[in-house]
């Protein structure tokens, strides 16, 4: 076999260049691309800031025994310094496993799986069947659109205190009960009843988001689909199988998943609805997390960070799964 030798250079014809090193990939990218990375610079110090910053410090409390006893304040114009010591992942290990785990971590977080499940699941069915509703030709659609956004335009804190005076024992919705003979509720008092009024309000609220992703997604499927599966004699239920269904997917998967992560953070609608000392059972593990660190004495502040990473870590672990799934029936589709 014959190797051709480059007079010149002494190399081999058709040898690769040698990789540079790091430092001087890191230069070259710097002068070809120092106009982007001046771009982005400032994005990047002010996420640093604001969720860099407070995400490794809430990460190292959960690495000690902080509370409002040992941690750094200051009374008057004297200040006390810290006296909270490093005890490692004793935090993790006792909400965890502890003694009082179950009561603690295990009972929030399957109520807060419920929680997620059932409002994910009635908003995008109620979502769905609006959308479809207002996908046809119906007189005053622009009046029921206009209607059925409301309660995702007012602002939140409005909506869940107007309807704990409807859910009030003497409220509207009582009084409607009790003038059709059927039993009344107490809404805000007994556990069951507080978690079928947290559902219901947090379905109130987060219906007309998906509404109007879902009409966007039907807006965008061919009409000429419909057309030919109607001449091929496709009933509406296949219609709505194998054409609406498959044009949603891609809309369905992204607004499910936003539907979960907030739903299952959904701080707001428990916290305002019950307050944050009453209805212990009815608490999912944000609001938990808030009444150990801000709603007791003292204030624990590094179990509580521990529930904010928990929290961060059950939300990556399951959008991890929850893409490789929809990438593993994508190509099961092709």
């Amino acid at each position: 076999m014959t190797v051709a030798i480059d007079r010149a250079t002494g190399k081999r014809r058709g040898d690769r260049a040698p990789r540079p090193g790091l430092g001087q990939r890191a230069k070259n990218g710097l002068q070809k691309y120092w106009y982007a990375y001046a771009m982005i610079a400032p994005v990047v110090v002010v996420l640093g800031v604001l969720v860099g910053y407070p995400l490794a410090r809430g990460f190292y409390l959960t690495l000690t025994d902080a509370n409002s006893l040992n941690s750094a304040r200051t009374i008057g114009v004297n200040h006390i310094d810290a006296t909270y010591r490093f005890i490692g992942l004793d935090n993790y290990r006792d909400i965890l496993f502890g003694p009082t785990a179950y009561d603690r971590f295990w009972s929030h977080f399957l109520w807060t799986v419920v929680w997620t499940v059932a409002c994910v699941a009635l908003h995008y069915s109620i979502g769905l069947g609006l959308a479809l509703m207002l996908n046809q030709k119906l007189r005053g659609r622009t009046v029921y659109r206009l209607l059925l956004v409301l309660p995702w335009a007012v602002p939140t804190f409005v909506t869940v205190f107007s309807w704990r005076i409807m859910l009030a024992d003497s409220g509207v919705l009582n009084q409607v009960l009790g003038g059709l003979h059927l039993p009344q509720p107490q809404w805000l008092e007994d556990t069951f009843w507080q978690r079928f009024a947290a559902i219901m309000v947090n379905t109130w609220c987060g219906v007309p988001f998906m509404m109007l992703s879902l009409l966007g997604g039907l807006q965008s499927i061919d009409s000429s689909l419909y057309e030919a599966a109607e001449m091929d004699g496709a009933s509406a239920w296949q219609r709505f199988r194998h054409v609406t269904l498959p044009g949603l997917r891609s809309v369905s998967s992204t607004v499910v998943l936003l539907g979960i992560i907030w739903t299952f953070n959904q701080f707001v609608i428990i916290f305002l609805l019950f307050g944050k000392n009453s209805a212990p059972d009815t608490q999912i593990l944000v609001t938990w997390a808030y009444a150990l660190g801000f709603g007791q004495q003292p204030r624990d502040f590094a179990q509580s960070a521990a529930y904010g990473v928990l929290l961060l870590s059950i939300l990556t672990v399951f959008t991890s799964f929850y893409f490789r799934w929809l990438k593993r029936n994508d190509q099961l589709a092709v």
